[in-house]
């Protein structure tokens, strides 16, 4: 039975449940998963440059996106609002996906701190210089796995190139260099708000962290939070979609797909450190050469990953 004042839906419940998490996530997701955004993380989502964000095409398959921008990219003129300044880059689906009463789910990272926020919502208009995100569900989360990098110039635009599940070689070595990325998923009934909804998170590794076979990508899961909000979705909602991050030269990779999760050993011995394995077997996919408007650094790796180093335990590639 559900509980109707818990923050969570029936996928994370379940997952929480099988991890023996349930009674101590319940109340920490009490306290710090609220319907409105406090002034701490709307301010803080004024001053990132991009945003991270989950949406559904019309075939209800989640993509992750980025909209690049600049600080002064969002605004918040009240704890229930995020105004949007700016939209994808041409050749991103989230294009069509933007619609009055859509779901979307929101993540605001700021990489030179490791901070990051979420705030899942609907969209309540779009125009041609932007659109605003209701939101019915606000919360922060810790700095694990966060690569922290320093933002540099601006790149011009951006070339697109549409595919389906087979991945060219430049979609390859884009994830042969990523250490970035973000997962979005939905749960059941995402139109619905609330606990339920649309849901994009970050995934952090060692360049070579996204395993390619084919056209399965695979990413560690390794030890987070604990609501388990992606592996929840997909509990209820087998499918998900990836944007991977080449943050130095400005692309973007957007993937779409079947999701899975296992937990074998064997497979998980080629991932030092992760729990699960989250597998993402693509239907379709975006390259968008400066997709992400700006050039960054090359990253100081999260203190997780640069213990790993020294000890030698690199991930495969």
């Amino acid at each position: 039975m559900h509980d109707h004042d818990s923050p969570f839906h029936e996928g994370e419940l379940a997952v929480q449940e099988r991890s023996g998490m349930r009674e101590r996530i319940d109340r920490a997701g009490r306290r710090m998963i609220r319907d409105f955004m406090p002034e701490e993380h709307r301010s803080f989502f004024e001053a990132l440059p991009f945003l991270v964000v989950g949406s559904l095409d019309e075939r209800r398959r989640p993509w992750a996106s980025v909209v690049p921008g600049s600080p002064g990219l969002v605004t918040s003129p009240h704890p229930r609002s995020l105004l949007v300044a700016a939209l994808p880059v041409r050749g991103d689906p989230l294009h069509e996906n933007l619609k009055a009463g859509a779901p979307l789910g929101l993540l605001g990272i700021e990489l030179e701190t490791r901070r990051r926020n979420r705030a899942n919502g609907h969209v309540v208009w779009k125009s041609e210089r932007g659109f605003e995100l209701a939101v019915e569900q606000s919360f922060g989360n810790c700095k694990q796995y966060i690569q922290s990098r320093t933002r540099l110039g601006s790149i011009g635009g951006s070339g697109a190139r549409r595919g389906g599940s087979a991945l060219g070689a430049e979609a390859l070595e884009l994830l042969a260099r990523c250490d970035t990325a973000f997962v979005a998923s939905a749960s059941a009934h995402p139109e619905l708000g609330g606990r339920e909804g649309v849901d994009v998170s970050h995934r952090g590794g060692l360049p070579g962290f996204l395993h390619v076979e084919g056209s399965r990508l695979t990413v560690p899961d390794y030890r987070g939070n604990f609501l388990f909000n992606t592996l929840g979705n997909i509990e209820v909602n087998p499918r998900a979609g990836l944007v991977a991050c080449d943050l130095e030269r400005g692309d973007l990779l957007l993937l779409t797909g079947s999701a899975s999760t296992s937990s074998e050993a064997r497979a998980l011995e080629r991932f030092p450190g992760a729990e699960r394995l989250l597998h993402l077997d693509v239907a379709e996919h975006a390259l968008l050469s400066g997709g992400l408007g700006h050039a960054w650094s090359a990253p100081e790796f999260a203190p997780e990953f640069e213990r790993r180093i020294r000890e030698g335990s690199l991930a495969d590639s």
